[in-house]
């Protein structure tokens, strides 16, 4: 029997900015948002993936009004991080996107090709 892939525990240096925009993210991804962020992905030609085109357009931000409200952006939180710590905060976005519903990932299946 083997053991699943585990990630390697890497401290995070920027704890409030990493969890403001993880908490940012798993609101869009969320039940209640993920249909109007891939609806604002599919109508800018992003695609689920692009993870920092997703940031340069703004879409979280558009999409998560407590992001807004708190008078941050998802890019400016990404850019305060170190680079490890953006390389732990892309990895969680491309692992959580994985984990959409099928049903959902199906009738959004544009936002999720490779080319």
């Amino acid at each position: 029997m083997r053991a699943g892939f585990e990630q390697a525990k890497i401290k995070i240096e920027k704890e409030h900015e990493f969890a403001s925009l993880k908490d940012s993210i798993e609101r869009v991804l969320g039940a209640s948002l993920i249909e109007k962020f891939f609806s604002k992905l599919s109508g800018k030609g992003v695609r689920v993936r692009e993870f920092e085109k997703v940031l340069e357009k703004k879409l979280i931000d558009q999409v998560d009004s407590r992001l807004r409200k708190s008078g941050q952006s998802a890019k400016a939180l990404y850019e305060a991080l170190t680079v490890t710590d953006q390389g732990q905060m892309r990895e969680f976005y491309l692992t959580r996107i994985e984990q959409v519903d099928p049903e959902l990932r199906q009738k959004y299946q544009k936002l999720y090709r490779y080319y």
